[in-house]
């Protein structure tokens, strides 16, 4: 990328969305992967009053998943500085691959502790991505702000599962 910003309907900034569409769907496909032979496990964990139905989820991250890749879109056509854009993407990536290894913590390895302690990762890991993305493009960085809304309450969730599943006795201890 120069510069200058790839117009939006070019054929190449048409692929590099198709790309990026592609990249974020495949973290998708990893995290189902890795959920769906799992579902059964998850239906016996106690789960807080505030968990969302199962068909929630898939609905809600394929809406994030779009976001995300017209975000790392917008970044890769803006203008700007290319060091600023490689950094931005890179940290794009990172985001994207600790989000399908939360599912293979959490469902995969069945451990919700590991998994706590991965989305935290996640957390900053989409601060950092949020802020660089910014630096380029102010839409892409609002984008991805549901996202980061979504993982906060999924944190949450998760923490909570690991709370009334660890087997300790809370009504003993005040």
């Amino acid at each position: 990328m120069s510069a200058a910003a790839e117009p939006a309907t070019s054929k190449r900034s048409l692929i590099a969305l198709a790309v990026a569409l592609a990249v974020c769907f495949a973290a998708s496909l990893i995290g189902s992967a890795v959920t769906q032979p799992n579902l059964d496990w998850y239906a016996t964990l106690t789960k807080p009053g505030f968990a969302p139905p199962n068909g929630a989820f898939p609905v809600v991250w394929t809406a994030l998943f779009v976001m995300m890749a017209i975000a790392a879109w917008l970044v890769w056509r803006a203008p700007g500085d290319d060091g600023i854009r490689k950094v931005a993407l890179v940290w794009f990536g990172i985001q994207l691959a600790i989000n399908a290894f939360w599912s293979v913590a959490f469902f995969g390895m069945r451990d919700p502790m590991l998994a706590f302690g991965v989305i935290m990762a996640l957390i900053v890991a989409i601060v950092i991505t949020i802020v660089y993305f910014d630096r380029l493009s102010r839409t892409a960085s609002l984008l991805l702000l549901p996202y980061l809304l979504w993982v906060g309450f999924a944190t949450g969730l998760n923490f909570t599962i690991w709370v009334l599943n660890s087997g300790y006795d809370f009504s003993q201890h005040q």
